[in-house]
This record gives structure tokens, sequence and C-alpha cells, in this order.
């Protein structure tokens, strides 16, 4: 089981987990990442192209499957304006044993964090806008997976 989905809309986190635990395995690992509020943000808006995005996401998920024995994954990454506390992106792996589910899970959300095609825009209290620069910790924890 592959699940990749790129979209505005909310996720239940829940329902993702259930369809993981139902492969049957022996560990499930799973990441929700939240918008991050304060210094008087007030939205976080990210914009995609969405053909390119949903390769990359997709081609990054078999890149997983292969590395690791895993019965399956998924992945939402969200786009649009959404507001501190919003859920931004979900990341689950299931394997038959919890090494394979959390290095793959590490691995998705790394490369998530640092390579998927998104573009981001810090929306601030007064009117101020800035896009979000790459971190360079990013970076090097995602090429640590080589």
């Amino acid at each position: 089981m592959k699940r990749v989905a790129v979209q505005a809309g909310d996720f239940d986190v829940a329902a993702e987990l259930v369809a993981l635990e139902a492969l049957g395995g022996g560990g499930v690992a799973s990441f929700t990442g939240v918008v991050r509020g304060g210094g008087g943000l007030i939205a976080l808006e990210l914009e995609h192209y969405p053909a390119m995005t949903q390769a990359q996401v997709d081609r990054i998920c078999d890149e997983a499957m292969a590395r690791w024995p895993l019965l399956g994954l998924s992945v939402i990454h969200r786009f649009g304006r959404l507001e501190p506390g919003a859920r931004i992106v979900f990341v689950g792996t299931a394997s038959r044993h919890r090494t394979a589910a959390l290095e793959s899970c590490a691995f998705l959300i790394d490369w998530l964090k640092s390579e998927a095609p998104f573009w981001k825009k810090e929306h601030f209290e007064g009117g101020a806008t800035g896009w979000v620069e790459a971190r360079v910790e990013d970076e090097t924890k995602a090429k640590g997976w080589g």
C-alpha cells in the first residue's frame, strides 16, 4: 500500500494510522507536522506546481519502499494558506519490525522538509511577508541518508 496525497484540505491522522495498522505488521511509525506560531506569524502559505510536486513525492516514496521492507506508507502534504496549529504534513510507515518503520519515516520527513518542491511564504501581523529560506541543518540531515 502506498498512499501519496498533495492536497489543500486537512487529513485524519487516526484514519491514516488505522489503515497502516491494518496491514498486519509489527511496527507503525508516524510524524505529523503542525504550522508553528509565534513571532507574530498569522499564516503560512504553501505554493507548488502540482505535476512536479506529485511526481517528486511519488519518487521518494518509491525509494523508501525499495530501501526498507515496508508493508505500506502514507504521505500527505498540504498546500494553501494555513494558520498556526494547522496540520501541514503526515508521514506514516508500516513494517514487520520497528527499525524499518522508524528509519523510513525519518527518511521521508527529512526529504520532505528539505527537498519537496514547495515554496513557503510567511504572513505576519501588520501585513509583513517573507519567503522561508532552506535551513542548512535540514539539508544536512537529508543528505545524511545518502
